[in-house]
């Protein structure tokens, strides 16, 4: 095999990843304002239409599950490129779905190709750093990914102005195709064959049985999962109960949820200059002090009949809190395991999503006429989530100094 030297600059590796990561907001957030009107077109209830988004959800899980330990197997690049070529094919799919429960089915072999551009992305980081250097570009990484939320709600709200629902899946088809051409031409493969392990189911679960055997492994991924699930909870619900309950019309909701998802943003912003500064288990841990406030503010809110103004602001802190834990979490988690990057991010990936296609439903089943039950849900798994911070992963002490670092130069890459 001939090998090329790596060395893109950590700015354009970012754009790639970051690129490659919005897809899963693109997907998730674009279509949430028509909840409504799809309901009314398609002829079906709310949580009929909230299933779409649950087996998407749930695609993104299992997905996650095979192509984690292929692309240990036989590299990045090809599960990432196939991966993406599918997610093309059913975003058209989607858009001529003629019920929900096909819309459903489609949504779920579309999570597919989402499923790998996740898996890729934090493996590729995971391939080039370690230590701290992981924690810096993963907060990079995070800080792109925060503007797929902040554009999609508006962009979504703005595709209805001049369509219906079925334009939006028309959308992420094409902004499929284009990262799918700028991927193929700009993505170098990250693990090179000397480094990639045979693809055996037996090899698989006895990898997948040896992450889960790790107390802090899991404690990071469990402390992750449940605040997102408590992310998914909001974006589950809000459609409905921002638009039912407050009476806003599809346009407003779309510039609340795209100011909820700035603050995302700008908590990945704020750290990515803490990271170095500060400890990832430490700003972990603050990140999750922000979520159960958020979510006991929440609750209070809605147990005291209060308005939108009552409403947002608690709101606004519980999805803040995401932009740090998340890439703390995920950093924690994944520099545990560096000779299973692929499997460990495909982990990772379902636990968290898992969880979110679990809540989903059970926010909609729970009524959608009142804030409560989305506040229950959401204060509910924003506890569980710093519970198993506090339980599991007590004893470790995370990454405490910048070792390990892979220079890019340094990085052996087959050609592709």
């Amino acid at each position: 095999m001939t090998t090329a030297t790596l060395g893109p600059s950590r700015l354009k590796l970012v754009g790639l990843l970051g690129a490659l990561c919005t897809l899963g907001p693109l997907s998730v957030d674009m279509y949430l304002p028509a909840f409504p009107s799809m309901a009314r077109e398609l002829g079906t209830t709310a949580p009929q239409i909230q299933l779409s988004l649950t087996t998407f959800i749930i695609g993104l899980a299992l997905g996650q599950l095979v192509v984690g330990p292929i692309s240990d197997a036989v590299g990045r690049r090809k599960p990432l490129l196939i991966g993406l070529s599918a997610y093309v094919l059913f975003s058209l799919m989607a858009a001529i779905a003629p019920t929900a429960l096909a819309l459903a089915g489609i949504r779920l072999a579309q999570a597919f190709g989402v499923a790998a551009g996740f898996v890729v992305a934090t493996a590729v980081a995971r391939d080039m750093f370690s230590g701290m250097a992981m924690a810096k570009f993963m907060s990079m990484l995070m800080l792109v990914n925060g503007l797929g939320p902040v554009i999609a709600p508006v962009l979504g709200g703005q595709v209805l102005r001049l369509t219906s629902w079925r334009g939006t899946f028309l959308v992420l088809a094409l902004i499929g195709t284009v990262l799918l051409v700028v991927l193929a031409m700009a993505l170098p493969e990250t693990h090179p064959e000397e480094k990639r392990a045979p693809a055996n189911l037996k090899g698989t679960l006895r990898t997948f049985g040896g992450l889960l055997s790790d107390r802090f492994f899991v404690g990071y991924a469990l402390a992750a999962s449940f605040a997102l699930g408590s992310l998914f909870a909001y974006v589950s619900g809000a459609s409905f109960v921002l638009q039912n309950v407050f009476g806003l019309t599809p346009q407003q909701f779309s510039l609340v949820f795209g100011l909820n998802s700035f603050g995302i943003l700008l908590a990945g912003s704020l750290n990515t200059w803490l990271t170095g500064r500060i400890t990832p288990r430490v700003l972990l841990t603050a990140g999750l002090v922000m979520a159960t406030a958020g979510g006991l503010g929440l609750l209070t809110a809605g147990l005291l009949g209060g308005n939108l103004l009552a409403f947002l602001p608690p709101l606004f802190l519980l999805t803040t809190s995401v932009g740090v834990l998340l890439p703390n979490a995920a950093t924690l988690a994944m520099n545990r395991h560096p000779e299973s990057a692929g499997s460990a991010s495909a982990l990772l990936g379902v636990l968290q999503f898992l969880a979110g296609g679990l809540v989903a439903p059970v926010v909609g089943a729970a009524g959608t006429s009142s804030v409560i039950p989305m506040a229950t849900v959401m204060f509910g798994l924003t506890v569980a989530a710093t519970l198993a911070f506090t339980v599991l992963t007590r004893g470790d002490k995370g990454i405490t100094k910048d070792t390990d670092t892979i220079p890019e130069a340094a990085v052996e890459v087959a050609p592709h």
